[in-house]
């Protein structure tokens, strides 16, 4: 059992580490494998549409400059994903929307039913605007979302005063035993025959325009 984290900040070690590293370290507690992945501090391109990923059917992005093909095909050998991200202008940071608008709409497919989180930091506000926008990418691929004991945010403006957010730190650690709950469960439950739901063939799409 494996977790893929993703840290959508430019540092590498900064504040959003410091919420994911007390995530992965809980997940490790519970038995299952924990990865952060930082997605770096150079340009990351937006989608543009161009549905290359759709006609390969290889659930990969055309473009491969970037760390988003690496995330996809790391995310084939695991059961869960938590994405990072400071809060910039009430939203999450422009390099991960961007990275998770290629990621999901080129591999959608392989990450149906594998569980889902989003954490965030903030000097101090903006935050739940943040998670809503991150939350909707696992909504909306079938990925069920693990919950904690209260939004899954810390506050600090470096990473030293994020250590200080006690609350918040529990936060981030009740986070990974219920997604390693989830992921166990949801093992087992396919070890004995029960499945999730199959998808809907073929995909309806309605257009309100006619």
């Amino acid at each position: 059992m494996r977790v893929l984290l993703i840290n959508g900040s430019p540092r590498q070690n900064g504040c959003t580490f410091t919420a994911l590293d007390e995530v992965a370290r809980a997940l490790e507690g519970e038995g299952v494998e924990a990865e952060i992945l930082h997605i770096g501090s150079g340009p990351i391109r937006g989608c543009i549409g161009c549905g290359g990923c759709a006609r390969k059917g290889d659930c990969r992005c055309v473009f491969g400059d970037d760390r988003v093909n690496e995330a996809l095909d790391r995310m084939a050998a695991c059961d869960g994903l938590v994405i990072g991200s400071p809060v910039h202008y009430a939203s999450a940071s422009g390099g991960i929307t961007s990275f998770m608008d290629r990621m999901f709409y080129a591999g959608g497919r392989q990450l149906r039913g594998k569980v889902g989180a989003a954490v965030v930091s903030a000097r101090r506000a903006g935050t739940t605007a943040a998670l809503d926008q991150l939350q909707k990418y696992f909504a909306i691929s079938g990925m069920p979302i693990a919950p904690s004991q209260y939004w899954p945010m810390v506050h600090g403006n470096t990473p030293e005063e994020v250590k200080k957010d006690e609350e918040g730190l529990q936060i981030m650690r009740t986070l990974g035993r219920y997604m390693a709950y989830m992921i166990k469960s949801f093992a087992l439950a396919r070890e004995n025959g029960l499945l999730p739901p199959p998808q809907e063939e073929p995909r309806r799409r309605t257009n309100f325009i006619r």
